[in-house]
């Protein structure tokens, strides 16, 4: 149980990563990226109010996450809106990213409710998610452009997108039937794939600006 402790609270720590990463090098991030460092920060914001709560004895925390979804999605619709180049996947975006925040308000206030954990809202959240970064990787290679995909500040963080949600969307599916026990064994698959996350978000928002040929 120490280690499990212990990875969870290097995943916790692990969201300074990006903001490192924003102080270091903002005067190179596009309007894209600066969007993008805004949510990491609350983000990082979320993750030390959730500490402070444990920390305080709060019982039930859940309304945090429910909110967060919603900001989550909402920031994440608005960068890639700005990412896609054509009309179709800008208006994919618009319309799904719309549809998902109906059915986690929804869930929040009449299906599982705003006290328990948002297991529907955060598969919703991570379908959505997941059909964003492969529309952008998509993009990216088919584009009729040489470009060096690995100086692509979007490619990272889109990569990071990709692993966080596709490997945490099946725990996010069975939490609520996962038994109480086997939690916190369960979520070190979420607390690794949170650090590499953070790891990649950093990566690309380190990088420089680069020009297409």
């Amino acid at each position: 149980m120490g280690t499990l402790l212990t990875l969870n609270n290097i995943s916790a720590l692990s969201a300074i990563l990006p903001l490192i990463a924003v102080a270091l090098n903002y005067r190179n991030l596009d309007n894209i990226l600066r969007i993008a460092a805004v949510f990491f920060l609350v983000a990082a914001l979320f993750e030390l109010i959730l500490i402070l709560a444990m920390r305080l004895g709060v019982a039930n925390n859940m309304p945090f996450l429910h909110s967060f979804i919603v900001i989550s999605i909402s920031f994440f619709s608005v960068i890639y809106h700005k990412a896609f180049d054509t009309h179709l996947f800008r208006k994919t975006v618009f319309v799904t990213g719309s549809a998902a925040i109906v059915v986690v308000v929804s869930n929040a206030l009449f299906l599982q409710g705003i006290w328990s954990y948002p297991s529907l809202s955060n598969t919703v959240h991570s379908i959505l998610l997941i059909l964003f970064a492969l529309l952008y990787f998509y993009q990216i290679f088919t584009k009729q452009e040489y470009v060096h995909i690995e100086k692509q500040a979007l490619f990272w963080i889109n990569a990071g997108v990709l692993i966080y949600f596709s490997v945490n969307i099946f725990l996010f599916m069975l939490f609520n039937r996962i038994l109480e026990q086997q939690i916190q064994e369960f979520y070190a698959i979420h607390s690794v794939t949170n650090i590499l996350s953070n790891i990649l978000y950093a990566i690309g928002l380190s990088c420089k600006p680069q020009k297409t040929t």
